[in-house]
């Protein structure tokens, strides 16, 4: 402004005529007035955008941010704590500065009306659930050293889709007993309105108490106990992994992992060589204890990275006069490429097991019988690896045998039977031809059971109808001739004896095509066939 003020005397000290004055006066005042209504036309702006910013957010708008801010700390398992921080506020205010944050009480107590909410509306949908429900239990102990009960339940929808719900996670004080293990499943069940009679099974872990718990449960509801195979599995590897052999050269390759972790001269000097060598820059894997195949995958990476991992050991600068013993010899390198192969099904195996969104059960029988064809594919070179093979196949038929070996005639089947409802293995070929003729005769006699009760609900739906229309007549008095020719009632009770003929007939039948149909591909769902 003052710019063109100086501009203005200027001009006229030196103008000379009339004309040029009244210019430059016009110039001036359209000047003036332009760069006012410019400055007004900002200060609106201005004046509205802070308006705006600090407008309160309505009701509707605010409960709609609380309720995402705790979807977010649900979904995400944050701890409430977040919601006072310092960046956490700054966030907010950067999003919508007319949002007022409510205190972590209040966020406490809506987190407990959700909770609440969220168990009736699981209580509802498992009240609408036709078919069985199985549970399954894990104790288990946090890092912290905080004991909890974990349960969850498995069932089936309408739309043949197998669906997991998550029941609890319950912190538990008292001692891991089999009675308060029982007493927890039980008040678990109880929450949720599921009567442990009518629960078809509770899958769970090898632990002593735990299988004492079931058992207890089992005796008073007729609920069935099975061992986790996952967990099964594991049992058998670390049994088997105990070898001194394996164990020494894991322990000489844990040392060696732990030591290029541990040293970011040698993990900066391992990325060099990988990148020289032309390998993948994959970073080496420390093994847990409590997973066997964490060892495995230990052992995958280091086989990988094998070549650049003996040229950052021998590099001086990484590796100090003295220390050349963190390199494996040229035996162990051998034992672990071995022990990588042998291994392999089993990493597979666990895998597969762990799987929620599928069925696995049914998949036991078959993939039990690939484990131990597996233990006698090859031998090997290394004596500590073959005995591997042997203890493996020991442990298994140990642990599994029923399931693996034959058809028992007083047992239950359940995993055989569930085999043998999947259509991706209905030709039995995990079984000899003996065993198979048993488990088809198994399957014709539990259908056709199910098809006899079937039938007598539906006539004893029908005689309840009739008898409410009508009152039942005494019963008639029996003659000495009924007694020894047969009434008439008997002859009509005979002519109804070709109905369960034709369920025999219906049912042989339909079991029978069902055996003799292709599998279906291996990864397709049995429960969408």
């Amino acid at each position: 402004m003052y710019y063109y003020y100086y501009y203005y005397y200027t001009l006229l000290i030196w103008a000379d005529h009339l004309e040029i004055y009244i210019f430059i006066n016009l110039c001036t005042v359209f000047v003036i007035y332009v760069f006012r209504d410019r400055d007004k036309q900002k200060s609106l702006e201005v004046y509205y955008q802070t308006k705006k910013k600090h407008t309160p957010c309505t009701p509707q708008e605010a409960a709609a941010l609380t309720e995402s801010i705790l979807s977010m700390i649900v979904k995400d398992m944050r701890p409430l704590a977040i919601i006072e921080g310092e960046g956490f506020k700054e966030m907010l205010t950067t999003f919508n500065q007319g949002y007022s944050l409510p205190s972590r009480r209040h966020f406490t107590s809506m987190m407990e009306e959700k909770y609440e909410t969220s168990v009736e509306k699981l209580r509802n949908k498992l009240k609408a659930v036709n078919s069985k429900i199985s549970l399954t239990t894990d104790a288990w102990t946090s890092m912290v050293t905080e004991a909890y009960l974990g349960v969850t339940c498995h069932f089936i929808d309408e739309k043949w889709n197998l669906v997991s719900c998550n029941l609890t996670t319950l912190p538990v004080d008292e001692q891991h007993t089999a009675e308060n293990i029982a007493s927890w499943v039980e008040k678990v069940a109880e929450k949720f309105h599921i009567s442990l009679n009518n629960v078809l099974a509770i899958v769970h872990d090898n632990a002593s108490n735990v299988v004492a718990a079931l058992r207890i449960l089992e005796e008073k509801f007729g609920v069935a106990s099975y061992r986790c195979a996952g967990h099964t599995l594991q049992l058998v590897v670390n049994h088997v992994m105990k070898d001194p052999t394996i164990d020494r050269t894991l322990s000489a390759a844990r040392g060696l992992v732990k030591h290029i972790k541990k040293s970011e001269p040698a993990s900066t000097k391992l990325k060099q060589k990988q990148q020289q060598m032309g390998t993948p820059e994959h970073k080496l894997i420390q093994d847990v204890a409590v997973r066997w195949n964490s060892s495995y995958y230990m052992v995958e990476h280091l086989l990988e990275q094998r070549w650049p991992v003996v040229a950052t050991l021998s590099d001086p600068e990484v590796t100090h006069r003295g220390k050349h013993y963190l390199d494996l010899k040229n035996d162990q390198w051998v034992l672990l490429s071995e022990l990588k192969e042998v291994l392999q099904p089993y990493e597979q195996a666990t895998v597969f097991l762990s799987g929620q969104s599928y069925v696995t059960a049914s998949v036991l029988p078959p993939l039990l019988k690939g484990l131990l064809k597996s233990t006698h594919n090859r031998s090997f070179d290394s004596t500590a690896v073959n005995l591997f093979q042997s203890h493996a196949e020991e442990e298994i038929l140990s642990r599994w045998q029923p399931l693996v070996s034959a058809f028992q005639e007083d047992g239950k089947n359940v995993s055989l039977l569930a085999a043998a409802l999947d259509p991706r293995f209905r030709k039995l070929k995990f079984l000899s031809q003996e065993d198979a003729l048993k488990l088809q005769a198994k399957v014709q006699s539990v259908a056709l059971d199910l098809k006899r009760e079937q039938r007598a609900l539906q006539q004893a739906a029908v005689g309840q109808q009739e008898g409410e229309a009508s009152a039942t007549p005494p019963p008639k008095r029996r003659s000495v001739l009924d007694t020894l020719l047969g009434s008439d009632s008997e002859e009509e009770d005979s002519n109804e004896a070709p109905d369960h003929q034709d369920d025999e007939d219906t049912v042989k039948k339909e079991a029978l095509m069902y055996f003799g149909e292709n599998p279906i591909p291996r990864d397709s769902d049995p429960l969408q066939w």
